[in-house]
C-alpha cells in the first residue's frame, strides 16, 4: 500500500511539472536590467532578445536552440537569440534562477526580463508573447 501511494505521488508530481514545462510566465518590468555583457552579447535586439540557458548534457537544448533561432530569424530584424551555456557558470545560473535547462528569458530592448520559460517552449507561446510585447510597445508609444 505504501509503495502504491509513493508511485501515485510521484506520478502526480510528474504531471504537475510537465504541465508547467514550456509555459511562458510573464514578469513585470520593475526588476533588474539584464546587461548584455553578462551573457556574452554585444547588445540586446531592439524589440526582444531570446536568451536561452543551456548545459552540455541537456538533451532538449539543441531543439530549443533551433526553434528560437528560427523564430528570431522570422521576426523583423529587431529580435535576436543568444544561447548561454551555464555548465561551468554557476554564478549565472544562480543570478537568473536557472533551475532546469533549457530555460529561456524574453528580454525587451531596454534589458527588462519580460518572460521566463522553463523547459522546451512552443513556437506559439513565444510568438504570441513577442506579438503582445509589440502591441504593448505600440500602445505605450501612442500615449507619449
Amino acid at each position: 500500500m505504501t509503495l502504491a501511494a509513493g508511485v501515485a505521488a510521484v506520478t502526480v508530481l510528474g504531471f504537475a511539472l510537465r504541465a508547467r514545462d514550456g509555459r511562458v510566465i510573464a514578469t513585470t518590468t520593475s526588476g533588474d536590467l539584464l546587461d548584455p555583457a553578462v551573457i556574452g552579447a554585444d547588445r540586446l535586439a531592439e524589440h526582444a532578445t531570446l536568451v536561452q540557458f543551456s548545459t552540455e548534457m541537456c538533451a532538449r537544448c539543441p531543439g530549443t536552440r533551433r526553434l528560437l533561432r528560427t523564430i528570431a530569424s522570422e521576426q523583423l530584424d529587431d529580435v535576436a537569440h543568444v544561447d548561454v551555456d551555464v555548465t561551468h557558470r554557476a554564478d549565472l545560473a544562480a543570478r537568473f534562477r536557472v533551475m532546469q535547462t533549457p530555460m529561456t528569458l524574453i528580454v525587451d530592448g531596454n534589458g527588462h526580463i519580460r518572460a521566463r520559460i522553463a523547459g522546451t517552449p512552443t513556437r506559439e507561446a513565444v510568438t504570441a508573447h513577442l506579438a503582445a510585447m509589440r502591441k504593448d510597445h505600440h500602445v505605450s508609444s501612442q500615449r507619449n
